[in-house]
């Protein structure tokens, strides 16, 4: 018996895990609303609708803990009638899908990664191929997400995602630049290009690493102002782009270029392709190729067999570079993975300290570079007003992950979604204050 009345057929759609399940989550919105479906995201419980669809995440066992959750929370609440379907889409549901239907039988239906038109059918919807790049954006006005390639072919031993995600699939320049124009139109001034391996886009289509090339046809698009690069792998990284990023301003000097550790014997178990000496050698080349650049990377630690003197030369890595940004994680063991087929030998405590030590020792350096940015004016884009602070980010930041500039909203006003130039009066470790300069 339904215990409450509900508007007719409203789909609510939930996202857990990174950049590139927001962008999916668009993608699906869009294709929803040209149906002619009432569709929200993340809607309040007093207005979130009769039918759910979670995205979800597999990445790590704490991704995969969360997104369980939510899938028993929402499967509870239809069977006390409170909503009429539930479906489950995303990573998890690509990875567990026999356990998840097995364990958790009250879901509508479960989909993977690569089954958007077979959702959309569930949903009463067909797939709009014309509709290819059209998206109802969730992130605030000003920036959104452009999702350049698609998988990975990269064999880290660690990684689950080409389980999920399948093998890389580039898209074309052309493709990316029409969904770019259409994005500038809606106001969108900064995109931030993902995938889960920049450095390989366009080795599957066009027989070249082809990033330098998709750059150059961004950068015309009008009303862009910025273009962010997240994901870069390492090896094979194609410097012309550094070229690029130093002559055109509407690429912010930034890249979020993953390392995950730096020890050779745990590089070469990790399958990285790539030493201490080659990854040392390639960040003195950006910082030569690109002053003043902010890097950004992720650490693993406690992967099978990491010694303590692995760990030492981690942190030494980590003293000595100065990276601008920075996130650390604990090492999960994921089956399926090569990795999983090594003794998972780190005790969970002996992690998160480590994963604890790093983070310190990034505070510290992140603490340092922030106050050389006192006294200095910066451009900065307004994300939103919070409290009593506008909220906004220099170039040097990525949103949700890094850094953000406040400034006192009771004596400045500023406009949400445009550009403001900021004078740095005081820094944190994670934060800078500012002024309109």
């Amino acid at each position: 018996m339904r215990t409450k009345s509900l508007k007719k057929n409203k789909i609510n759609v939930i996202t857990l895990g990174c950049s590139k399940n927001i962008y999916d989550s668009e993608v699906l919105m869009g294709q929803l609303r040209a149906s002619g479906k009432e569709v929200e995201h993340e809607a309040p419980e007093a207005e979130e609708g009769n039918i759910i669809v979670i995205n979800t995440c597999g990445f790590i066992d704490n991704a995969k803990a969360e997104s369980v959750n939510m899938i028993l929370e929402y499967a509870d609440k239809k069977e006390r009638g409170l909503l009429d379907k539930v479906f489950v889409t995303g990573c998890l549901s690509e990875r567990y899908r026999p356990d998840l239907e097995k364990e958790i039988p009250n879901i509508d239906q479960f989909f993977g990664t690569t089954e958007l038109p077979q959702l959309l059918k569930a949903l009463g919807a067909d797939y709009k191929h014309e509709l290819l790049g059209e998206r109802l954006t969730t992130t605030p006005k000003n920036y959104a997400y452009l999702k350049i390639a698609e998988g990975c072919d990269r064999p880290c031993s660690f990684c689950a995602i080409p389980l999920m995600r399948g093998k890389h699939v580039s898209q074309p320049i052309e493709k990316l630049v029409k969904e770019a124009e259409g994005l500038a139109r809606d106001g969108v001034k900064e995109l931030i290009l993902i995938a889960q391996d920049l450095t390989y886009y366009g080795l599957d289509i066009y027989k070249k690493r082809n990033l330098a090339e998709l750059l150059e046809a961004l950068v015309k698009v009008e009303g862009i102002e910025w273009i962010r690069l997240h994901y870069a792998f390492p090896t094979g990284f194609p410097m012309d782009v550094l070229e690029i990023m130093k002559r055109e301003p509407k690429i912010c000097n930034y890249i979020d270029i993953p390392l995950q550790h730096i020890s050779d014997s745990i590089l070469k178990s990790m399958k990285r392709g790539t030493t201490q000496a080659k990854t040392t050698q390639l960040l003195k080349d950006f910082r030569a190729a690109v002053p003043g650049m902010a890097i950004r990377t992720t650490l693993i630690v406690g992967y099978p067999g990491e010694t303590q003197e692995d760990f030492e030369i981690l942190k030494d890595f980590v003293q000595e570079m100065k990276f601008d940004r920075m996130g650390c994680f604990a090492y999960s063991h994921e089956e399926n993975t090569s990795a999983y087929l090594l003794e998972d030998n780190v005790p969970d405590d002996v992690k998160k300290e480590r994963a604890n030590e790093i983070m310190e020792l990034q505070s510290q350096i992140s603490w340092d570079l922030n106050q050389e940015k006192v006294g200095q004016t910066f451009k900065c884009i307004i994300d939103r007003k919070e409290g009593g602070h506008f909220v906004g980010r220099t170039e040097f930041d990525s949103p949700d992950v890094d850094n953000e500039v406040l400034i006192d909203a009771t004596k400045y006003y500023l406009k949400t979604g445009e550009f403001a130039s900021i004078k740095i009066t005081e820094a944190t470790e994670f934060d800078l204050y500012g002024e309109p300069a």
